[in-house]
């Protein structure tokens, strides 16, 4: 895309850009099914004046927000060239990540395409793949780091990504087996009282990671491969006591340990494993008086050497939208409420 001033008298700082789509890419690829595409892109530059003729596209307005819409359909070109196709949200995720590093929010050098283009795993005719720099910057820690830390509100993709990167270690033999943990704690909610027997009483609060596995292994191979123990799923009292070696370890929702679970849980670390650690520290379910071991190993181990904590935000949900709006109607409550998850500090602080 060229950037020119405009033909006819522009007011100062305007200009004008002009994009050719190649050939070889239909135009419903770059503008969306209806349109659907370029209407995402003229709602977010309403300063911009955006034209199409034929493969040409053009803006003009004011010269930062053009140069910005210049940028994004090159991003999209670069997407597009991969063969994977642009959605409404990567568009809208696109222009997120040019105005924050614009604004100079960004503390990277990661653009949109590298973002959306970085395949983790294929699996029944689908790609995980990070949506957000966040993501991204999680999903490269756990490459780099033996132990990562993701913590982040529900739907920011903590659980998911770290069990695609857990079968991506496996099926490339980094590792020999994968071991999936969850405190069983619930708000409101004790074992004893549920029906059925001990496994049967565990399952529900385990089932969340079975249904990611289903998503990213054949669903036939996943009774094998759990009678073979190469995939174990359990709660994380039955970690107690073990060295975890050659092994991908996940602990799902880690704010409902306790300290001493937090601590038991990171020392079984053995040669040749990495440990990912998972939750959100806004949704603690545990017992009054019980602190909150995800809470407390933030201070303790923050800047320790192969540790890294990664931190994602609203920004970062890729569920509904609404869910994203919900997180931060919630912390825009308890700011203004001295609140903490909707619960008055004073009373939230009992059950640290």
């Amino acid at each position: 895309m060229t950037q020119t001033p405009t033909a006819h008298t522009p007011a100062q700082g305007q200009s004008r850009a002009q994009f050719t789509v190649p050939a070889k890419h239909p135009m419903v690829t770059v503008l969306g099914s209806g349109d659907a595409l370029l209407r995402v892109i003229e709602k977010a530059f309403p300063a911009a004046d955006i034209h199409v003729r034929g493969n040409e596209i053009s803006a003009v307005g004011d010269a930062s927000e053009v140069a910005l819409v210049q940028r994004l359909f090159d991003e999209m070109m670069l997407v597009l060239r991969t063969g994977q196709p642009m959605t409404e949200d990567a568009v809208e995720r696109s222009i997120a990540m040019l105005r924050a590093s614009e604004n100079g929010e960004g503390d990277g050098q990661e653009t949109p395409a590298e973002v959306l283009t970085q395949n983790i795993l294929s699996s029944r005719g689908r790609t995980i793949r990070p949506k957000t720099l966040n993501q991204k910057r999680y999903v490269d820690a756990i490459d780099k780091h033996t132990i990562v830390f993701g913590i982040g509100p529900a739907g920011t993709g903590k659980t998911y990504l770290a069990m695609a990167k857990a079968v991506q270690a496996l099926q490339s033999k980094q590792v020999n087996r994968i071991i999936l943990t969850r405190p069983a704690v619930e708000a409101g909610e004790r074992l004893g009282f549920l029906p059925g027997t001990l496994y049967e009483k565990i399952d529900p609060y385990l089932r969340p990671l079975y249904d990611a596995l289903h998503d990213m292994l054949d669903p036939d191979s996943i009774p094998r491969l759990m009678a073979a123990g190469t995939i174990e799923v359990a709660p994380l009292a039955y970690m107690r006591g073990r060295t975890l070696n050659d092994a991908f370890i996940i602990l799902d929702e880690a704010q409902n340990t306790s300290p001493e679970q937090m601590k038991m849980f990171l020392t079984r670390l053995g040669f040749e494993s990495k440990i990912v650690i998972t939750g959100d520290v806004t949704q603690v379910d545990l017992p009054s008086g019980t602190k909150s071991g995800l809470r407390q190993v933030q201070d303790i181990l923050e800047g320790l050497d192969d540790v890294h904590f990664s931190r994602l935000t609203s920004h970062d949900v890729v569920r509904h939208k609404l869910v994203g709006r919900i997180v931060d109607a919630y912390e825009k409550y308890d700011s203004q409420n001295g609140t903490e998850n909707g619960t008055h500090k004073g009373a939230r602080n009992k059950r640290k």
